[in-house]
């Protein structure tokens, strides 16, 4: 099978899947990031989203992504050369997304390791508030896995994750201040209230800016 053959099937089965579950293109794109100017290349057959939104098309129409490689005017047979390559490609997809998420795994018991044994060792030695070492581990996952997440180039979460690092900053000095200065200083909570306004608007911004389609 040829590659613009199989962009029509493609995009055939995406307008079958997108009426079937009551979207409109516009609310199709909205969901994938995506303009509706890409989202009616794909169903006219002019372009064919990549790998990774193939796979979020299959998450979302809730089938497997070989049903957006079949014929819908027929019954599938051998894959030809196109369908193959598409499989393996979409094989590494997701064997790349199982080994982030257990390196985010990973690194999310490391992290709180560190916290734990840094709590054992210093309560070990008569240390008073050694429990504050889970209230800096706070900052410190957060800040771990937005690094990891933006290397990779996935920001889905990094909205969440930065608020975290706010909160969780400004949490560890009020303890800091109220444990290790008896100073009870509520008040240093309403710096975040700016900060999460400007996480808010920046992320409210980077939404309004859809991707096209990288195939034109």
């Amino acid at each position: 099978m040829d590659e613009e053959k199989l962009k029509k099937q493609i995009g055939m089965n995406i307008a079958a899947y997108r009426k079937r579950n009551r979207l409109t293109q516009v609310g199709l794109a909205e969901k994938l990031n995506y303009s509706d100017k890409a989202v009616s290349k794909w169903e006219r057959g002019e372009s064919a989203p990549d790998v990774s939104t193939l796979v979020q098309l299959a998450d979302l129409f809730d089938v497997t992504v070989n049903a957006l490689l079949e014929d819908p005017n027929a019954l599938p047979d051998n894959p030809g050369t196109v369908e193959r390559v598409m499989g393996k490609a979409v094989e590494k997809t997701l064997k790349r997304k199982a080994n982030k998420r257990i390196i985010l795994g990973l690194t999310t018991v490391l992290v709180w390791f560190v916290a734990l044994f840094l709590f054992v060792v210093i309560s070990s030695l008569d240390i008073p508030k050694s429990w504050m070492a889970f209230i800096y581990a706070i900052p410190a996952w957060a800040i771990t896995i937005l690094s990891l997440r933006s290397a990779w180039h996935d920001f889905r979460w990094n909205q969440l994750l930065i608020s975290a690092i706010i909160w969780g900053c400004l949490l560890s000095i009020y303890t800091s201040l109220l444990v290790f200065g008896n100073l009870n200083i509520w008040k240093v909570f309403l710096l975040g209230i700016p900060g999460q306004i400007a996480v808010l608007l920046w992320f409210q911004l980077y939404r309004k800016q859809p991707k096209e389609d990288s195939n034109g």
